[in-house]
């Protein structure tokens, strides 16, 4: 795995340095994995509060190293708060083949986890002397427990992400990946505690508007792989929700969602922060209350073709609703995943 070669930004260079400057921590030697601090963690390291995932799915937010393998992406999401446009790769052109070849170098996964480790405990080391600072919140933070593999980027771009979950793993870290389901073939090789899916469309047409793009028929392969992770791996579709856009045809995500038949549905409101307010107006993010309506028919189109889903829990200061598959076996809270 040792690095052949350094990796091109092109003309992202400065957008690189625009991360940094907004509180992205770059790890390893090729400089294509990063880590950041959340505002949640902040949160909960000072006991008030923790995010949506701690709600549904027991994680504490202050235990928790956000990252990514890879700041590259191979879509364009017009809602994403992240600069895609500097840091783009088509993989329908060979460059997915020759990424894989290491025609240019990746880090190992060992010094990637090592150096976000290292760095997340770097980043809150400033808060042990802060009198807000819970101090056995801190001693935990200091022995971080979950990766979440979301940061920026499309995590199955690197080319040795099961290596890299199992490397967590070792470290006895659980991990969540969020993957936009274009490289089914990588998902069906990893086996991450929790897998996402951002499914962002019913259908083809609404898909290649969102994501701009054109990886509907990966995308199908990637909710079969779902399906077939049933009882070895926590899945999860996330439905982002962009008024005006995407909130519509309720239909094809039940028909979608039936297919994957994963454990939870999230429902979430699309937000106007960062690089997405380029290219939307405020407007396209939905009222908590909006998005609760739609995740209800969504659910009721489900419950309607005989499917378990039912609408079991809600953060509205994240407007995301929680719909869980009950044939699972699951509750709205299940096991502690730290």
């Amino acid at each position: 795995m040792e690095p052949k070669a350094t990796l091109s930004y092109d003309e992202g260079e400065e957008t690189k340095r625009t991360l940094e400057r907004q509180g992205y921590h770059f790890v390893g030697t090729q400089k294509h994995s990063a880590v950041k601090t959340c505002l949640w963690l902040w949160k909960s390291i000072r006991g008030e509060g923790n995010c949506y995932k701690g709600k549904f799915y027991g994680i504490s937010a202050h235990r928790c190293v956000q990252m990514t393998p890879s700041i590259f992406c191979n879509q364009r999401c017009v809602h994403c708060w992240r600069p895609l446009e500097a840091f783009n790769i088509n993989i329908d052109t060979g460059t997915e083949t020759e990424l894989k070849k290491q025609s240019i170098g990746w880090d190992s996964p060992e010094e990637i986890v090592e150096g976000c480790i290292k760095e997340q405990k770097r980043l809150i080391s400033g808060f042990k002397g802060s009198p807000k600072t819970n101090k056995d919140a801190f001693a935990e933070a200091e022995v971080p427990k979950h990766a979440a593999i979301s940061l920026i980027g499309e995590p199955t771009l690197y080319p040795y992400l099961k290596e890299l979950i199992q490397e967590f793993h070792s470290q006895g870290m659980t991990t969540f990946v969020v993957t936009n389901g274009t490289n089914p073939e990588v998902l069906r090789e990893i086996s991450p505690s929790q897998l996402y899916l951002s499914l962002n469309a019913p259908d083809e047409a609404i898909y290649k508007k969102v994501a701009h793009a054109d990886y509907w028929s990966r995308i199908n392969e990637s909710l079969d792989e779902l399906r077939r992770k049933k009882g070895r791996t926590r899945t999860v579709i996330r439905i982002t929700c962009i008024e005006g856009l995407n909130m519509v045809n309720p239909d094809g995500y039940a028909e979608l969602l039936k297919r994957a038949n994963t454990d939870f549905v999230e429902v979430k409101a699309y937000m106007h922060i960062g690089y997405s307010r380029k290219r939307l107006s405020r407007n396209a993010m939905p009222a908590h209350s909006r998005v609760k309506e739609f995740a209800g028919e969504i659910a009721d189109r489900l419950a309607s073709s005989d499917s378990e889903y039912k609408i079991v829990d809600e953060s509205e200061i994240s407007r995301v609703v929680l719909i869980s598959n009950l044939s699972s076996g699951k509750k709205a809270l299940p096991t502690t995943f730290y």
